[in-house]
């Protein structure tokens, strides 16, 4: 493997820290999570007083104050060891950092605390049953009423939605406006008229609480507006490299450690009286794959590199997407079949790690998005 110099001493430490954590506080558990739809509230408290969650914001507002490398160590190693129920990539690298970025000083104060603490779980919630990856055309209205707006809508497919106590809600305060209709609104979990519908079913990360959320008469304050009215959209597109990069973090280090599992396995397994890695078919898989990993690990670590830097753009952004999750999902693929049926049996790692890997290129943006928005830079349009 090519040496990764993105990370330094520190960095090395502070996974070292991350894995031991999740080793002895998650990877015991995460079978039963699955069974309950949900990872335990108490793994969040946890990580909380580890400095696990919101690492990049600030020390005093409660974070670590470091940079975005530390978050994608933390996604990475939750990626390695298949522990796709945890949230935190959601909490800390995309929502904690709206709240930071375009909260005002009293909602800072009041809420980013309890983020860094554990203490309070966030959801963004953007996706409507007839929107999907088409932002602009949210049907959620958010109606200026005094001191509040009135929310009405419906959410779904909501990460952490039923674990969540703060949602980030992108409604229309001005739907004749178009894009520049949109508004961020924080809501909390326990407002009337505020109700989370049933813990979605899902083909993988059966862990992970995904929701539907109903907005029924919901005042908010018009304090717990972020930013400025009308240019949530705006915001959206800002924020969105980072979410996409970190869901690249995810692929690219779900694809090693899947190799890892099926290099193990081959070299054990046994047919027609030798090992399966003797076979030539099985070596040439194996090294088309680690090439490819390679190769994508290489450019992973440059946008992670021009992430800290500044300078990682959203056509950029939006290649390590659509590269990262398009082999996370080969490599799953390929490396179950060379599993054979027990690739199929949900108790081995790859089974899982294929179930898992197919939102990665849905979810962020379809990959489709992905390449709209790469041919539109191509292109100039």
């Amino acid at each position: 493997m090519i040496a990764r110099t993105i990370y330094q001493p520190e960095h090395e430490q502070f996974r070292d820290s991350v894995a031991k954590f999740l080793e002895a506080e998650a990877v015991p558990f995460h079978s039963e999570w699955e069974k309950q739809g949900s990872v335990d509230r108490d793994l969040w408290r946890k990580a909380g007083a580890q400095g696990f969650l919101g690492a990049t914001i600030p020390e005093a507002d409660g974070g670590l104050g470091v940079d975005f490398r530390y978050n994608a160590i933390i996604d990475e190693e939750i990626s390695r060891l298949g522990l796709s129920g945890i949230g935190w990539g959601l909490h800390s690298d995309i929502a904690v950092p709206y709240l930071y970025k375009y909260g005002s000083a009293d909602l800072k104060k009041k809420y980013l605390p309890g983020c860094m603490s554990g203490d309070i779980i966030t959801a963004i919630a953007m996706t409507e049953p007839g929107t999907g990856s088409d932002l602009q055309a949210v049907k959620t209205t958010a109606v200026r009423q005094g001191d509040h707006y009135l929310l009405n809508g419906a959410k779904t497919f909501i990460t952490n939605g039923q674990l969540a106590d703060l949602v980030i809600v992108v409604a229309k305060t001005d739907p004749s406006a178009g894009a520049s209709g949109i508004s961020l609104l924080l809501v909390e979990a326990n407002s009337p008229g505020f109700s989370k519908g049933q813990n979605l079913e899902k083909v993988g990360m059966k862990a992970q609480d995904t929701s539907e959320l109903f907005f029924q008469d919901v005042k908010v304050p018009k304090e717990n507006l972020l930013g400025s009215e009308g240019q949530g959209f705006v915001y959206l597109m800002q924020e969105l490299p980072q979410e996409r990069l970190s869901v690249a973090i995810g692929g690219i280090s779900s694809a090693e450690a899947v190799l890892a599992h099926t290099v193990n396995y081959v070299q054990d397994r046994k047919a027609f009286g030798k090992a399966v890695a003797s076979f030539q078919n099985t070596q040439f898989v194996l090294a088309q794959l680690s090439a490819e990993i390679t190769a994508m690990r290489v450019f992973i670590d440059k946008c992670l590199e021009l992430h800290i830097k500044g300078e990682l753009d959203v056509p950029t952004a939006a290649k390590a997407k659509l590269l990262a999750t398009d082999l996370q999902c080969k490599v799953a693929d390929e490396c179950l079949q060379l599993h054979g049926g027990y690739g199929y049996m949900w108790e081995y790692p790859v089974a899982r790690a294929w179930a898992d890997a197919r939102v990665q290129k849905i979810y962020a943006g379809t990959n489709e998005i992905m390449k709209l928005i790469i041919a539109r830079d191509l292109l100039g349009k």
